[in-house]
């Protein structure tokens, strides 16, 4: 598992973004797409992932942080947890903004030699106050944990 890329090539993503994480995997045989890495990095995530993401939300509930999909548009399309932001076929763009801070995770699918391709997963975060600074400090370790594990499940 690769660190990719730096924050100059995700700028225009999320302006005022003051957090930037980058990892990728090489895929071989199978060709996909940015939507379709996306999926499947959204929906095959370990089991211990979603125990994780149930005690986040019951945390953090408390302290009126967004638990779910619950406070989106009808409307708003989804993949996996996340808002869809915006689509091409090599990258996909979800996100949240919420009070204490933004974020956006940026699926990108890259032809290498061959019939193989690069998969990165990259995370993006604008935070705006003292809560979305402790916030993020406290899950770093978890989700340079989860992310790569996620991302491993893709092929």
């Amino acid at each position: 598992m690769a660190t990719v890329q730096g924050l100059s090539d995700y700028a225009g993503i999320l302006p005022g973004a003051n957090f930037f994480d980058s990892f990728a995997i090489e895929i071989a045989g199978e060709q996909l797409d940015a939507r379709t890495a996306a999926e499947r990095v959204m929906s095959r995530r370990p089991a211990w992932v979603d125990w994780l993401l149930a005690l986040r939300n019951i945390l953090v509930g408390p302290f009126g942080l967004k638990t779910g999909p619950v406070d989106m548009p009808a409307d708003q399309e989804v993949i996996g947890l996340f808002p869809l932001i915006s689509e091409s076929p090599s990258t996909v763009v979800l996100g949240l903004d919420d009070r204490h801070l933004d974020f956006r995770l940026v699926v990108k699918v890259d032809a290498l030699s061959g019939s193989r391709q690069s998969i990165s997963a990259s995370t993006l975060v604008a935070t705006h106050n003292l809560l979305g600074r402790a916030y993020l400090a406290t899950i770093m370790p978890f989700h340079r944990v989860i992310v790569p594990a996620m991302l491993a499940r893709v092929a």
